[in-house]
């Protein structure tokens, strides 16, 4: 949906502001990420993919997994909430046959999910009070953002630490 998140802001004195968006619109953009630390915990990235006008289902977490598998090329660890698509026959197969480990989330604990961090502070920061007008500009924006959060290391540690997760981050 591509309403606004609305949040407080400052503004002229006696003006409200107005906040245009595009009303009836059932255009969306959907995402899967990764949020990955180094064996030695020295290091951490995001690897995220945008889905305009589409559902996270089991192919797109199929052709993630995949994707990240060959960019690390090393056994993963995976840590994730119990969504049905993610024990899908096609990605259970697949991460037998790439080295993948999976460990699944208690349910209904997105607190302990470090990624929902990153969403929450893409969704309450950058991109709040911001309305796009169509699912063009709201995938380039949401890009834009999400590439400008993978450059700052410690703003995605710190989405770790957030997490009461043990993972003994450096």
């Amino acid at each position: 949906m591509m309403a606004p998140l609305v949040r407080r802001t400052w503004w002229l004195r006696g003006r409200t502001p107005v906040l245009r968006q595009k009303g009836r619109s059932h255009d969306k953009a959907s995402i899967i990420a990764a949020l990955c630390v180094s064996p030695d915990r020295d290091r951490v990235h995001l690897y995220f993919r945008l889905l305009p006008g589409d559902n996270v289902n089991a192919a797109r977490v199929h052709e993630f997994l995949a994707h990240l598998a060959r960019q690390l090329n090393a056994p993963i660890v995976l840590i994730w909430d119990r969504l049905n698509c993610h024990r899908a026959a096609k990605v259970v197969d697949l991460m037998d046959r790439v080295r993948i480990y999976p460990s699944l989330l208690p349910p209904y604990a997105p607190e302990l999910n470090p990624v929902e961090n990153v969403w929450g502070y893409l969704k309450m920061n950058p991109l709040a009070n911001w309305a796009p007008t169509d699912l063009a500009t709201l995938t380039t924006t949401t890009r834009h953002h999400g590439r400008s959060i993978q450059r700052r290391e410690p703003l995605l540690r710190s989405f770790l630490k957030h997490s009461p997760l043990s993972l003994r981050l450096k």
